[in-house]
């Protein structure tokens, strides 16, 4: 036992070391933390714990700025102050030891059961993830040591759940095991690790990839024909007692989707079958997954048999063709910018972002995949260990190796930072100043601009080399061959050639590419833009041969060249920046909206050429500095609506592309296509308001505003949502009519006042049009006048309305309008909200509704995201009845329906259904967005072009398309328990 003299000191007693100096965010905040935490000790009878945090000491103060930095730490030392007593009798390294030993041994307690085994694994796991963070904080442990121990904690959870089970079912009679103190022995249920738990490399709220197989031969199995019920249902289990959320939290979340055919096969598959799909259907991604497998519990000799029999079909000795497009297919979700402007570091994803941590592990993989064949010491599972094997091998110069691996771990430090704030699987740096200041602190930056320096250099440093590992990397492909195209004879060998690429008419796209070098459009009339077209050209025909649909692509970039007024500047940009000329491929072949705007609006691609593009985010105060500027020129009516039109489309255009370049995710892309609707929408509302009153003039105390309804009200538009909208207005109540030279009554007035909105907003121009606009959630619909007085507004709403339009006033938001109107509209809508009501109509409305849209609009197909059961259209039910009967926590106020999801009140769903439901709806929205952004008609699951599917795996960060209809699938099916059961029960 320590005496209390040695807790004094620098906290050597706990870390072999002084801690790391933390500095919190608030000193004041920091020390009311330590006073609560130990008075929570005191209270538990631990006065060395409370003694220490209300003393002076160093250690104390390094707590302090903790417990101010995590609410994840916060929480758990003021529920646990144990945790911290244990440290004064181990340091922490034995601590964590000591936990190992003990999640082990859980497994062979006597008589103990699921329940007990499902608390102690969470009870230990949560003191665990507590420790190893104290330890990185404090310094005591650097991102290698700290992702190994994450690593060996999730290895230790999964073992002593897989040893319960197997002895639970021997003692069942399911099976016989030849030892059961040592269960794994001879049971033939093998659990691989797949990943980053594969790699020893994961991240501290990682969730967990496994594959479960089985061999229906092994000792331990009584009848082989019913090997896989067994397996499946113990496989089951094992997910329950890893990741169903109880009082005591979770182990780990657990995905299987990564196992052969996800959609069709069961938990368990037997090793033959896994086999057997491995060697003739296995796709190339997978050959990449099993790069990081390792068995980990279970049948551990069966698993290191099962990956030795499938090292032929992962390390090929020579890499045929589709390999080879498979790796290029993995190069393309990289996006790598090549120094395409400045970085934004608020909002920037650590790991799928420009310069993140997946640009070097992909790069380390398909480096793996070429060459692992040949030299076995490249077959490695851990990313640094494979980076310095690269340089032994002089794949990557010392250099580059030494650049990686130190910018590797910092991201990696970079990254358990976010995670630890509140254990959020969340990989996104934070996007408010405070926010950004804290992760500074908590990893010993002075300040928020210290950091953002330091991870600029970071992220710029990895895109550059990765850039040149992959210029200077041995060449992939058969090269593009022959490319003639003078004359007026198609050349047989470029016919030859085209076709290779893709092309399905190649004598059609000989012609279109004859007219370009004949100077046919003004983009090519100058000798000069013809000489460097003719230099992209075999670029370009390569980049469109892969978009799949190789002939609308390059017919679109066609159109769009026609369009354009000049090209040396767009051709010398596309020949300097490789993956800008991999961005418009991606739009001529998958995306036919952009390509679109772009064909009918050539300027909007000049967006691109701003280096500044990708690091300035979209947000609201951005768009209307923007839009200030463009219209600041406009000199007339017509005009400002011209230019409205202008400015939508080109931002339009940038928000996707930053959405497609990765630069910002779907939550920030909904945000700033709802704020260029709110902002563009109130100009031309501005517009109009002042040209009507020109003529008609203004009625005596006239207010009004405009209530954004559906996704522009919740702030979820996508690229191509309509707009659905209700015109409220006030005046005086002696206002008889308005005071311009042609008088209308209010009523009358206001109704022209609405219809001439419309026609600016949705009426065709040469620009095009702004939004289409959808008036019908006011108040009666379509039967009740277009604009409405508050009054009849408020006495509907309270009176008269259903219940499916309170539930559409849930995401009712004043978008334009007179302020202090906007303020008393939108509180009249809180009203409304809060009005008592009976839970179980509300349940029961909501469910008919469902069941009446599920007749008359059945789904297409599972990608029908809106309208599949447990789709979109469920969890928005969900959280509409929730504000409606007063089941989501904090104040009702505008919020998207992912963060209404979250604040679920825990009466009305468990912590784990709150996440769950959460996820589906981020999953969705993702998805939502690449394909709305993409598309103009629906999604053909059987005809994706490769550009689209890797917006789509890279946006979801899953690895292949059937993974990712399986995820979908899965998802759903989750969902609609959750509908059912908190819908359908009537609560």
């Amino acid at each position: 036992m320590a005496s209390d003299r040695e807790t004094a000191g620098d906290g050597s007693l706990w870390f072999g070391r002084p801690a790391r100096p933390l500095r919190p965010i608030q000193e004041e905040a920091a020390r009311e933390e330590l006073e609560e935490i130990a008075e929570s000790a005191a209270e538990a009878d631990l006065p060395r714990v409370a003694k220490l945090l209300r003393s002076q000491d160093p250690l104390a103060g390094f707590l302090g700025a903790v417990f101010d930095l995590s609410t994840f730490m916060r929480d758990h030392a003021r529920r646990n102050p144990a945790t911290l007593d244990r440290l004064f009798d181990e340091r922490l390294e034995a601590r964590l030891a000591t936990m190992i030993a003990e999640i082990d041994a859980c497994a062979f307690a006597e008589s103990i059961s699921e329940t007990a085994v499902m608390r102690s694994l969470r009870e230990l796991k949560a003191e665990a993830h507590f420790l190893i963070a104290l330890g990185s904080l404090a310094g005591e442990a650097d991102a290698a040591a700290t992702v190994r121990r994450l690593s060996l904690l999730a290895e230790a959870c999964v073992r002593g759940a897989v040893n319960f089970l197997l002895r639970d079912a021997h003692a069942a009679g399911k099976l016989r095991l030849p030892d059961p103190d040592k269960p794994d022995v001879g049971s033939g249920w093998i659990l691989l690790a797949m990943g980053k738990l594969g790699a020893h490399e994961l991240n501290f709220s990682s969730d967990i990839d496994l594959i479960a197989l089985f061999n229906p031969d092994a000792p331990a199995i009584l009848d082989r024909y019913e090997a896989s019920e067994l397996f499946v249902r113990l496989t089951r289990r094992l997910i329950r007692i890893l990741q169903d959320r109880t009082e005591n939290g979770y182990v780990f979340r657990t995905d299987l989707r990564l196992r052969p055919d996800p959609g069709s096969t069961p938990l368990a598959i037997p090793v033959e079958a896994a086999l057997n799909y491995y060697e003739s259907r296995g796709q190339n991604w997978e050959r990449a997954a099993m790069i990081k497998a390792r068995p980990i519990a279970g049948d551990m000799e069966e698993g290191r048999a099962f990956l030795k029999e499938l090292q032929p079909y992962v390390w090929r000795k020579y890499l045929d063709y589709a390999a080879i497009a498979d790796v290029h297919s993995i190069k393309r979700q990289i996006h790598a910018h090549k120094g395409h402007g400045e970085i934004a570091v608020k909002g920037h994803n650590v790991k799928l972002g420009r310069g993140g941590i997946r640009e070097i592990e992909f790069f380390v993989q398909t480096q793996q995949l070429i060459a692992g064949g040949r030299f076995p010491e490249l077959r490695g599972r851990e990313t640094v260990a494979m980076l310095e094997e690269l340089a032994t091998r002089g794949w990557i110069t010392e250099e580059a190796r030494d650049a990686l691996v130190t910018q590797y771990w910092f991201l990696r430090d970079v990254e358990h930072a976010l995670q630890m704030v509140a254990d959020e699987q969340t990989h996104l740096l934070p996007e408010d100043d405070e926010g950004l200041e804290r992760i500074a602190h908590m990893l010993g930056f002075e300040s928020a601009e210290a950091f953002s320096e330091r991870f600029r250099q970071s992220l710029h440093l990895v895109e550059n080399h990765y850039a040149a590992l992959f210029e200077t990397a041995p060449e992939l492909s058969r090269g593009v061959g022959n490319l003639v195209f003078t004359g007026d004879v198609d050349d047989p060998d470029t016919l030859q050639t085209l076709s290779e690429l893709g092309f399905s008419r190649p004598s059609d796209i000989c012609r279109v590419i004859r007219g370009w070098h004949f100077g046919r459009y003004r983009v090519t009339r100058s000798a000069e833009a013809r000489e460097r077209l003719t230099e992209l050209t075999p670029a370009l025909l390569e980049a469109f041969g892969q978009t799949r649909r190789a002939d609308e692509a390059i017919l679109r970039f066609d159109e769009f060249l026609a369009g354009l007024p000049a090209g040396i500047q767009l051709f010398s940009l596309l020949q300097s920046k490789p993956r800008l000329l991999d961005l418009l491929a991606t739009i001529m072949g998958a995306a036919p909206r952009l390509a679109a705007i772009i064909t009918r609006q050539p300027h909007v691609f000049d967006g691109l050429l701003d280096p500044a593009l990708l690091s300035e985010l979209p947000d609201r105060s951005y768009l209307a500095g923007r839009l200030k500027t463009f219209l600041g020129g406009a000199l007339n009516y017509e005009e400002t609506l011209d230019r409205l039109r202008i400015f939508a489309s080109e931002q339009k255009f940038l928000i996707g592309m930053r959405l497609m370049a990765g630069s910002i995710d779907s939550d920030r892309a909904g945000k700033a296509f709802s704020d260029l609707a709110d902002l563009t929408i109130g100009a031309a509302f501005e517009a109009v308001e002042k040209e009507f009153a020109l003529r008609h003039g203004k009625v005596p105390g006239g207010r009004t505003a405009i209530l954004g309804m559906g996704k522009l009200g919740s702030r979820e538009l996508t690229a191509g949502s309509d707009v659905d909208l209700i015109l409220l207005y006030d005046h005086d109540p002696q206002a008889e009519e308005s005071d311009g030279e042609k008088p209308l009554a209010p009523s009358h007035y206001y109704a022209r006042l609405t219809q001439r909105l419309i026609a600016a907003v949705s009426a065709p121009t040469a620009e095009g049009v702004l939004y289409e606009l959808d008036l019908r959630l006011r108040p009666s619909g379509n039967k009740g006048p277009v604009a409405t007085h508050i009054e009849a507004f408020r006495k509907y709403q309270r009176a008269d309305a259903w219940t499916w339009e309170h539930m559409a006033l849930t995401r009712a938001r004043a978008v334009a309008g007179e302020e202090s109107f906007r303020r008393e509209v939108e509180d009249e809508v809180r009203a409304v909200l809060s009005l008592p009501r009976d839970p179980r109509k509300l349940a029961k409305d909501a469910v008919e509704m469902r069941q009446l849209l599920e007749k008359e609009k059945p789904p297409r197909d599972i990608w029908d995201l809106k309208l599949i059961p447990g789709g979109l259209i469920d969890l928005e039910f969900i959280a509409q009845v929730a504000v409606l009967s007063g089941k989501v926590e904090g104040e009702i106020g505008f919020a998207s329906t992912g963060e209404v999801l979250l604040r679920l009140a825990p009466e009305f769903a468990d912590a784990q259904v709150r996440q769950e439901l959460h996820d589906a709806h981020r999953l969705y929205f993702a998805l939502t967005q690449i394909i709305r952004l993409c598309l103009t008609g629906p999604f053909e699951p059987d005809d994706v072009p490769p550009g689209l599917a890797d917006l789509l795996l890279r946006s979801t960060d899953l690895p292949g398309m059937s993974v990712l209809e399986a995820h979908i699938e899965e998802t759903s099916q989750r969902v609609r328990q959750h509908f059912d059961r908190l819908l359908r029960g009537g609560r």
